[in-house]
């Protein structure tokens, strides 16, 4: 029996209305009429509430009328289904082979797309009927467990579909695989490479594979530039998995957690390491590269550790930092450890004590009001990615199975170029220990140069580099990721610059893992439209 075709058949008008009652009457039933800031509500998504309405209208044994499904009216706007939407549970071949069971005796012209279109609606709006029944959903979302007690529970394939090679071939990246050696990605293109759209393809394919299994895989963006924040995009959300609720903006209300340790249970030893290692951070997010005095540095990792014993270990505030310094500064002199305090001080950016839970959601943090370069987006990325370290480092290791490692979580690093000028400290240590958790991290810049660090070999903690179009190219870092020299180092900095928007080159190793010599050492990809 050959398979239907539903790549090519698009969302029928006006559907995602007509199921939302039924998506607000099934989260009702998982929802409590309370949260805490710490808990937030089940959210389901439209793309699951529409995969639910087709399978239950599919259930139903009811002859079918071809009349009825000529009142379906196909979208004008030419809306695909979400990428996942026929495959995810290798549910394609079920899918096909129960249409075409309940259709077996009516004259469907099965190589129709409009056709194949209208009858998933019909289908979908059955299963609306169906469900909105008295009493009809509460017996289909009752559910039993195995004999043993125990559920099978496979980790799911991250082999995320991105575009296509140059031959057609559909083009995939395998993140979760055992044989993988990490999980980290690096993303180099100008303004108008299509980086944005590119971001949104990985993230859509994370999180549409993952979202509706035993392991989600959750993310944080950091949205430099705002877009994926703006309201006019937040159509955007909905591909993935989440809505308005997940966009946090510092500028507006304090981020809802504490950036400080709780060292209330910890000895003074420990809580001098810290307060060195923070005063660190400050003074990096302050001067850069400069240097401090030596007095400047001990006395502001001092003014931190002071301020956890006066807050019996409890983690402290930019305020009682801040007061403790000036302690120890002649009166009226303000200098740049100082400065930085008072900046902070008057932009509460964090809160004081955690409300939420940063890995096991997904947020959206705008910095679009932040200036670049300066102290509040610096010091956000800083302490965020900070905290996550402080979670991963507490979390038991990943699970894994025969295939595949569990993914819990992508730090999305956008416009990544401002915070690697920097030493970023729990970026690089997040980035090297964060595989073992199950936490990765996606740094996003304009200029793959800026991967090239002094401080921390990036090269060499990353599996996928994807390079798009450049304003310029530099020849060490095309060796250091692509392993090219002479004629095959000019061959791909040809290719580089004839890259169009949404084009990108990515690192290939097959031929020489069969032993192939003279064999280019890379793929072009041309990404998937998506946003």
């Amino acid at each position: 029996m050959i398979d239907l075709n539903f790549e090519a058949v698009r969302q029928v008008q006006g559907m995602k209305e007509q199921l939302a009652d039924v998506k607000n009457a099934i989260e009702q039933r998982f929802n409590i009429s309370e949260y805490s800031d710490n808990v937030r509500p089940v959210l389901l998504s439209m793309s699951t509430t529409m995969r639910v309405c087709l399978l239950v209208g599919l259930s139903d044994d009811k002859p079918r009328d071809m009349n009825e499904v000529a009142t379906i009216t196909v979208s004008k706007v030419n809306e695909p289904y979400p990428g996942s939407f026929f495959t995810k549970g290798n549910i394609k071949k079920i899918l096909s082979a129960l249409i075409k069971m309940r259709y077996h005796n009516l004259n469907v012209l099965w190589e129709s797309p409009s056709q194949l279109t209208k009858i998933l609606g019909c289908e979908m709006l059955r299963g609306r009927e169906i469900l909105m029944r008295d009493g009809a959903l509460d017996e289909w979302l009752r559910f039993n467990y195995a004999k043993n007690g125990k559920a099978r529970i496979t980790i799911p394939a991250l082999n995320l579909h991105i575009g296509t090679y140059d031959n057609g071939m559909d083009a995939y990246l395998d993140i979760n695989n055992r044989e993988i050696s990490n999980t980290q990605m690096l993303i180099a293109g100008a303004t108008g490479s299509g980086k944005t759209n590119l971001l949104a393809v990985l993230l859509q394919q994370m999180r549409s594979a993952t979202v509706d299994t035993a392991y989600p895989v959750n993310f944080l963006l950091f949205d430099y530039k705002g877009e994926f924040s703006d309201p006019t995009n937040f159509s955007w959300l909905e591909l993935f998995e989440t809505d308005r609720t997940a966009i946090l903006n510092p500028m507006d209300k304090p981020l809802p957690f504490t950036p400080f340790k709780d060292f209330s249970d910890m000895n003074d030893k420990d809580i001098h390491i810290y307060s060195t290692t923070m005063s660190k951070a400050l003074t990096s997010i302050a001067v850069g590269d400069a240097r401090l005095s030596t007095n400047m540095d001990n006395r502001l990792s001092n003014a931190i550790f002071d301020s956890y014993k006066k807050n019996n270990g409890k983690p402290v505030t930019f305020k009682q930092i801040l007061d403790t310094y000036m302690e120890g500064l002649p009166e009226g002199r303000i200098d740049s450890v100082a400065s930085v305090l008072m900046q902070m001080v008057k932009v509460p950016l964090f809160s004081d004590e955690d409300k939420i839970d940063l890995v096991g959601n997904s947020y959206i943090i705008n910095l679009g009001r932040c200036p670049k370069e300066g102290v509040y987006a610096k010091a956000v990325v800083y302490f965020v990615i900070s905290k996550l370290y402080d979670i991963c480092e507490k979390m038991q290791p990943q699970t894994s199975d025969d295939e595949r490692y569990e993914i819990r979580h992508f730090s999305v690093i956008d416009e990544a170029h401002y915070m690697l000028r920097f030493d970023n400290q729990p970026l690089q240590d997040l980035i090297k220990i964060g595989r073992s958790k199950g936490m990765s991290v996606i740094l996003a810049t304009q200029d793959m140069k800026d991967f090239k660090s002094r401080r921390f070999d990036f090269f060499a903690n990353v599996q996928y580099p994807m390079i798009m179009l450049q304003q310029s190219q530099d020849d060490s870092v095309l060796k250091d990721l692509f392993g090219v020299s002479g004629l095959g180092l000019s061959e791909l900095k040809q290719v580089i610059s004839t890259l169009r928007k949404g084009e990108l080159i990515i690192k290939d190793t097959s031929e020489d893992l069969l032993g192939l010599g003279n064999v280019k050492k890379y793929k072009k990809i041309k990404v998937s439209h998506l946003i």
